[in-house]
């Protein structure tokens, strides 16, 4: 169309029965160019959709994942650049009073965003599936085992880089030759041993344990990073104002680590012997406490006697229904204590373990005791 000049625009205001005193003076004048797509879509560099061809599409920034869903819109919604807005235009009085702006593209509908959970369940899956067995495994030396940089990892998991970097330090991957790897359980607990048995027999505080003793001791059994991997996955790194570099031992971590080791050589166990045992082979001044083990065993008290096995929560879907049904099938009833470290990692922002309880279980009062079972029929 024409330009339209500031005398048309006044009749039109006039006809549509409006007071220009009421209006900003600016008036843009819309027109379709040429080349109009339907659909127009720019995304700044530093949003990424991520997903496999079989996965629901989520768009992640730097630190945070957002679900994707298209919602419809009965509105148009136009595509305007350079579109100045009421507070641009009130901010700059002397601008002409009209503006002629095209329009690039236009579209019914819009991509909704919903802050979500990482989808991180497959990075363990993916690392697990050749896990590091130590500088004598035939396997890496053929190097036909799985290989994943930082950057397969990104393309492949459907979370922010912040989340995925975090990820890989709560299950103490470890970058060996430029791969995340993570350790064989039974090579981890060589490695852990070894250092315990130098802290038991160098009488070392388990809070004050020096990291270049522990890699010329040990450096002739083990890699020296390997050492010094399981030092910073089952302590927390100090230097002391000497310069030194000591580690404190996480009591916790150690104990729960043996427990595993313990339960993963039976189906149940009775409790008050895995007890026992267990006290026994921590390291000298540690203490065991069964609530070290939420997320990783079970106690199932109606056994006579009660017994304990190995439930670990990093083995369970992802999914929310899908955890539930496999919890309910597992165990009909449930405590809140005892089901919260099965359900506690689906919580979403600012979502209590009640809110999920309320939706997933129904509760009913058992001696007394509050339990929940599943909402449908678990076949």
């Amino acid at each position: 169309g024409a330009m339209r000049s500031r005398a048309e625009v006044d009749a039109t205001l006039q006809t549509a029965k409006l007071n220009p005193a009421e209006l900003l003076p600016a008036v843009h004048c819309l027109s379709f160019g040429k080349n109009t797509s339907l659909f127009l879509c720019c995304f700044f560099s530093s949003l990424v959709i991520r997903g496999e061809k079989d996965e629901q599409a989520v768009l992640c920034s730097k630190d945070k994942t957002y679900d994707m869903k298209i919602a419809d819109t009965s509105n148009m919604l136009l595509f305007i650049p350079g579109c100045k807005t009421p507070e641009q235009l009130n901010a700059d009085q002397g601008s002409c009073n009209i503006i002629h702006s095209q329009i690039a593209g236009f579209s019914n509908n819009y991509w909704e965003l919903r802050r979500c959970r990482p989808k991180l369940k497959k990075l363990r899956k993916l690392l697990m599936e050749d896990p590091y067995e130590g500088p004598d495994s035939q396997k890496d030396q053929t190097l036909a085992f799985s290989k994943y940089t930082t950057e397969d990892l990104l393309s492949l998991i459907q979370a922010s880089e912040e989340e995925i970097l975090h990820q890989l330090q709560v299950i103490d991957a470890c970058k060996i030759e430029g791969y995340w790897r993570i350790l064989e359980f039974d090579y981890e607990m060589k490695l852990l041993n070894h250092v315990t048995q130098l802290i038991d027999s160098e009488s070392w505080s388990l809070n004050k344990v020096p990291l270049r003793t522990c890699l010329e001791e040990l450096g002739s059994l083990e890699p020296t990073e390997m050492i010094e991997h399981i030092l910073l996955s089952y302590g927390r790194k100090y230097i002391d104002d000497a310069g030194e570099v000591y580690f404190e031992m996480h009591e916790d971590k150690i104990c729960r680590a043996i427990a595993q080791m313990l339960l993963q050589n039976a189906v149940k166990f009775n409790l008050s012997e895995f007890q026992e045992v267990w006290q026994q082979s921590v390291p000298e001044g540690m203490t065991t406490r069964l609530d070290q083990l939420k997320g990783l065993a079970l106690v199932d008290k109606s056994s006579r006697p009660e017994t304990i096995f190995l439930l670990k929560v990093e083995d369970l879907p992802e999914d929310n229904q899908e955890r539930f049904n496999s919890l309910f099938s597992i165990r009909e009833k449930w405590t809140e204590v005892d089901i919260t470290p099965y359900i506690q990692d689906l919580c979403a922002e600012k979502q209590t373990v009640g809110a999920l309880l309320t939706k997933y279980a129904r509760s009913s009062m058992q001696n007394g005791v509050k339990v929940y079972n599943s909402r449908r029929p678990i076949s």
